[in-house]
């Protein structure tokens, strides 16, 4: 069976909006652009957590 891409609901379904796709593959998790799905990045489920905590609590907000 292939990897099964998931997206945000708050993504559009334009084609032209890219957004990020995340998958859980052989125990990783695994990340990757829609408009560039050649580019995958591997992590674990402690590190995306880490990063999602940090991302609820505003850490990163001046970035977007």
């Amino acid at each position: 069976m292939g990897i099964q891409w998931r997206k945000s609901s708050k993504s559009a379904d334009d084609e032209a909006d890219a957004c990020l796709e995340l998958a859980e593959h052989d125990g990783e998790i695994l990340m990757r652009e829609s408009d560039n799905p050649g580019v995958v990045i591997h992590t674990t489920r402690a590190k995306l957590r880490a990063f999602l905590d940090g991302a609820k609590e505003g850490e990163f907000d001046n970035l977007a």
